[in-house]
């Protein structure tokens, strides 16, 4: 399973380079036409000619990747719920075959996001599924869980999409609540059933954990603090420029001009978290050149690995193995510990990501903070304090802004963004906030209908400042369609 770059190689190098298609991600989803052996024979044969067009070229060897969903017709007398149900099969992809482009194959229907993203997403498929729940999609639901427990299988880990370019990473573990999600609907045995799998996905994320010491204190996701704790980071297993975005990286590094290798590992470990890009990783908080994720503990990323670990403890339990079970929840246990002791701000009374290279926290506040009471990690005292901080500083009039800078990256301010919506909600309803909750809840679905009366979309993104603008920011235009705004507008509109 070859990445572009390296079944293309200097072809690749000399589209990016061109910007043949306005976005990078264009031609790293192209089918080619005919045997890779023959595209770059011909290309070696052609590349020196008077005459030689590189677009041309590109065209005639490969086919475009298909825009799905352009014929469909929003119908504006529906209601945005109404709407959202008829997107459903618009954004469903039927089991793949195998052609000779970067999608890896997956064996059961799926649904995308929208848009440019025309494969299967990790992290956004948990908010995608939530919706399917509320619409009764059972079927669907089944069926995604299904598709990651087969990469896992397949490939040791699930990667952030199911396209050959994403194989050297993840994106944050939503594994193990997918499969909460779908135990509520079809039994207690589900956790059971996937637990080779959240077994396997565990070792992805702690691999090497048994290397670190105080002389190695890192290796891959793992950290060891200096106490002797183990905490996880985002981390990719390359250091070149991403594909998908391979001009873009190039010319980061052309700006930063120092270890262009570190720069591609912390841009592409950012791509991991989901939240690529923010000023959440940035050492200057403000410069994308400055960007320093593998020196970070996120607390999202531990919040959710803690959750893995309870998973996999309850599929024990029900399988009656109590011993495994007691191991798996110590686990959980000491995961949880670490995290207070080192992402729990008392000062801030927030929870926050830590830079344990400098040993201190990193400067940007964020909605990650809120991950510790969606997973119920926080006491009934910190939920109070982090339930005033959202609702003094992260609230807006259009939902919950990411974080409180503005960098222009789509993961900061002014833009919000549908997980996180339901991450706050419920986390906030574990810990009793209900009328802060229901405001968070109702400010972000106005935002929603907003949009949807003057466009009869649903998009990637809201700006929650000023509801009148359009979300901004990031490598590419604004995307609709779209997956996880979908999932949890259907889910928060179920808890009227």
């Amino acid at each position: 399973m070859l990445s572009p770059e390296e079944q293309w190689g200097e072809l690749f190098e000399a589209v990016q380079l061109a910007q043949v298609f306005p976005d990078g991600k264009t031609f790293v989803d192209c089918e080619p036409k005919y045997p890779a052996e023959q595209i770059l024979l011909n290309y070696v044969g052609a590349k020196n000619q008077q005459e030689f067009h590189l677009r041309a070229f590109v065209l005639e060897h490969f086919s475009l990747p298909p825009a799905y969903g352009s014929d469909f017709v929003a119908d504006s007398s529906r209601s945005m719920s109404e709407h959202i149900r008829s997107l459903w099969p618009v954004l469903t992809r039927q089991p793949d075959e195998k052609g000779e482009g970067s999608l890896l194959s997956l064996p059961y229907p799926y649904i995308v996001p929208g848009g440019r993203f025309r494969e299967i997403y990790y992290w956004d498929s948990y908010f995608t599924m939530l919706g399917l729940a509320a619409d009764g999609e059972l079927e669907m639901m089944e069926s995604m869980v299904n598709n990651f427990a087969y990469l896992i299988d397949q490939v040791g880990f699930i990667p952030n999409g199911n396209r050959t370019y994403f194989m050297t990473r993840s994106q944050p573990p939503f594994f193990s609540s997918m499969v909460g999600l779908l135990a509520e609907q079809m039994g207690q045995d589900t956790y059971v059933k996937y637990l080779p799998q959240l077994l396997r996905e565990y070792r992805f994320w702690m691999q090497g954990e048994e290397k670190v010491s105080a002389d190695l204190s890192t290796f891959e996701h793992v950290v060891r603090m200096p106490d002797g704790q183990l905490l996880n980071r985002y981390y990719d297993r390359s250091a070149t420029p991403r594909p998908e975005s391979y001009r873009e990286d190039v010319e980061t590094a052309e700006e930063q001009g120092g270890d262009a290798a570190q720069l591609f590992l912390d841009l592409r470990a950012a791509c991991e978290s989901g939240w690529d890009f923010s000023g959440r990783w940035f050492a200057d908080t403000k410069s994308l050149s400055t960007i320093h994720t593998t020196e970070i503990i996120p607390v999202d990323l531990n919040a959710l690995l803690y959750h893995l670990e309870q998973c996999i403890a309850r599929g024990y339990q029900e399988k009656l193995d109590e011993g495994q079970a007691a191991l798996f929840q110590e686990k959980a246990n000491k995961r949880k510990a670490a995290v207070q002791q080192y992402c729990w701000d008392e000062a801030n009374g927030f929870y926050r990501d830590y830079d344990f290279k400098a040993g201190r926290f990193t400067p940007v506040l964020s909605m990650a903070g809120v991950y510790p009471l969606f997973f119920q990690m926080a006491s009934d005292q910190q939920a109070i304090r982090v339930a005033d901080k959202l609702a003094a500083d992260f609230l807006r009039p259009g939902g919950y802004t990411s974080t409180l800078i503005n960098t222009g990256q789509q993961w900061d301010a002014p833009n919000g963004w549908a997980p996180l919506q339901w991450m706050a909600y419920r986390g906030l309803l574990n810990y009793g906030h209900q009328e802060l909750a229901q405001k968070g809840r109702d400010q972000w679905l106005v935002n929603n209908r907003r949009v949807y009366e003057n466009t009869t979309k649903m998009v990637e993104k809201y700006d929650v400042e000023n509801i009148e603008a359009e979300a901004g920011g990031g490598e590419y235009p604004l995307q609709d369609g779209f997956g996880w705004s979908n999932g949890v507008a259907q889910a928060l509109l179920k808890t009227v």
